[in-house]
């Protein structure tokens, strides 16, 4: 949630950020904001000024009591004090309820370089390898059904649509995919591995920006009031919910392995075919927590870290600096990792690499100490996929597929899969 103090004293950074991300609707949502802090605020003083004349009346009563004098004109006036009081109480509790729900609305104030604009404004900064001509490519679904790697109609029939069956070598390959992936991050690049539950409350989804917009996005169980995760950056960043650490751990590195749950897959008929939009599906995520000042130099080490499992994959991918209006609300910069799938004649996202600022911090109270002491900060929060197991596993088979119809591992899984070709 954003600083309640930039709100107050730079109102006009949040309007130029919510203009650049096209979100004119919460600029009323900003107004609003500011009206009833505003009303807190005087509530709040007006509270504090009630009090102090409470205390007096009751040192003046106890004053005259000792000294004989008539006490019960400043016990009525005492009393009639704490009615307004109590009353006043009330409503600054209300304010600050409704001051504190629409805050969770807001979105994150963009960095000053993030382009304006939707989709179309998108900036592609640079490029990795030599996207694979179409011609005589077969899409990932074709051949991973033809060699027995992937089963959609055993995921449709037990599941529904969107749910994943994989089968022999391809059941091998996700899990090759994951303890490569975990090995490169931890062994190379310094992460600490940590495994999560899958399931989690209410306010660890909170802290970490999908809800309270994105309920209906999201599984959620009936009697406990948990929620499927949609990635394990919400748990892993929660590792550190309410927690001051010293600044001498940062940054922090932390990696694991989840499945992830989105209901959303599919929507509006995009990309419904194959792996590449379904409702459940398997990634390495990394998640990274650093003093405000080291922010912009993780959020380049974390892309590149992403970058790093595309390289070795031998896979043509490039970055694209997501423009304001295709940004989470929760991030101030994303960079998105689009791989190039031959097949069907896509780059296919396959991490989303952001930093959140403090936006994150704040919602879950994660803070640090400065050293040598001092007042406790908020953290600066980034995470990326490290990477989605569908997507990328679609781009291997069309990349990396033969005239004869089967598929070279790429060199870095051999070790792993026990096989240089699928088929």
């Amino acid at each position: 949630m954003l600083d309640l103090t930039l709100l107050r004293e730079q109102p006009e950074v949040v309007r130029e950020s919510l203009t650049t991300r096209g979100a004119t609707e919460a600029l009323a949502l900003l107004d609003r904001l500011i009206a009833v802090d505003g009303d807190w605020r005087r509530d709040t003083q007006a509270v504090e000024r009630l009090k102090a004349q409470r205390n007096a009346l009751s040192d003046a009563v106890r004053r005259a009591r000792q000294s004989g004098a008539p006490a019960e004109p400043l016990v009525a006036e005492s009393r009639a004090l704490g009615d307004q009081l109590g009353a006043l109480e009330v409503a600054l509790d209300a304010s600050q309820r409704t001051r504190d729900a629409l805050q969770m609305q807001l979105p994150n104030v963009l960095l000053r370089d993030v382009p304006a604009g939707g989709e179309d404004a998108n900036v592609v900064v640079r490029s990795w390898g030599t996207p694979r001509p179409v011609d005589g490519v077969r899409p990932h679904w074709e051949i991973g059904e033809a060699l027995g790697l992937v089963d959609l109609a055993a995921g449709a029939r037990i599941s529904g649509s969107g749910f994943i069956v994989y089968r022999g070598l391809g059941a091998r390959l996700v899990r090759s995919l994951m303890n490569w992936m975990l090995t490169l991050h931890t062994s190379e690049h310094g992460y600490e591995e940590v495994w999560v539950p899958s399931l989690v409350t209410r306010q660890t989804m909170t802290g970490t920006g999908q809800l309270p917009k994105f309920e209906e996005d999201l599984y959620r169980t009936r009697d406990e009031d948990l929620f499927l995760i949609p990635t394990s950056e919400v748990p892993i960043t929660n590792l550190l919910r309410d927690e001051v650490v010293e600044a001498a751990r940062l940054p922090l590195a932390l990696t694991g392995y989840s499945p992830c749950f989105r209901r959303e897959a599919g929507s509006a008929g995009k990309d419904t075919r194959g792996l590449l939009r379904v409702h459940q599906f398997d990634k390495v995520e990394m998640v990274r927590i650093c003093a405000p000042e080291e922010s912009e130099r993780e959020l380049a080490l974390l892309t590149g870290h992403a970058e790093a499992v595309l390289q070795r994959l031998g896979l043509p991918y490039r970055v694209v600096l997501l423009a304001g209006g295709d940004t989470g609300i929760a991030s101030a910069k994303t960079y998105d990792l689009e791989v190039w799938a031959p097949g069907v004649g896509k780059w296919l996202e396959v991490s989303s690499c952001s930093t959140f600022t403090d936006f994150q911090a704040r919602r879950a109270n994660i803070r640090f100490r400065p050293g040598g002491g001092g007042k406790p900060r908020f953290p600066h929060t980034l995470n990326g996929s490290g990477l989605a197991f569908p997507r990328t596993i679609a781009a291997i088979l069309e990349h990396w597929q033969r005239p004869d119809g089967t598929v070279d591992v790429p060199e870095v899984l051999r070790p792993w899969l026990g096989v240089d070709r699928l088929g």
